[in-house]
């Protein structure tokens, strides 16, 4: 079943970036190097390991980098770093940035920053319409930025930025 996609999103009122292509090739070269901190993982369930390079599941059988990754830059209150999963395999980047991605309709939390990278709101999308609570936040002129994480594990997604 396809979900309408609420106007202002369709007009590209924001877009998603992916973990950018250069931090997935880096964990590809790190992890063969052998560093500890970066996991090769088969994949053995179908939706436990979203890649954050090309915004789609793992599927069983494929391997996947485990590393830690921190979205907000370090020096700063919010800053963490959690684990997040790559393809091991080089795979397309998300491309379609003025669409939601469809593997994560579900169970994200956005978390809404500031310029200095203060967190100002946060709010849970945990039905078939993430990008009305998307808009909400960018309501807020003080949102930079919007961070998607899982609500589980709390693990970083992607970042949605004004378009």
């Amino acid at each position: 079943m396809k979900t309408s996609i609420p106007k202002a999103f369709a007009n590209n009122a924001f877009r998603i970036a992916p973990l950018p292509t250069e931090v997935a090739k880096e964990a590809r070269r790190v992890a063969e190097s052998g560093a500890d901190d970066h996991a090769v993982i088969t994949v053995d369930s179908v939706t436990g390991y979203p890649c954050r390079h090309c915004l789609r599941w793992a599927q069983p059988g494929q391997r996947v980098i485990l590393f830690p990754y921190a979205s907000i830059p370090p020096g700063r209150p919010y800053s963490e770093t959690g684990p997040i999963f790559v393809h091991a395999e080089p795979c397309e980047r998300y491309s379609a940035t003025g669409e939601y991605p469809a593997d994560f309709r579900t169970s994200r939390v956005f978390r809404a920053y500031d310029a200095n990278y203060n967190m100002i709101d946060a709010e849970v999308a945990n039905g078939n319409n993430p990008e009305a609570v998307i808009e909400k936040l960018l309501q807020n002129p003080k949102t930079e930025f919007v961070d998607a994480r899982s609500v589980t594990r709390g693990c970083f997604t992607f970042r949605i930025l004004r378009a």
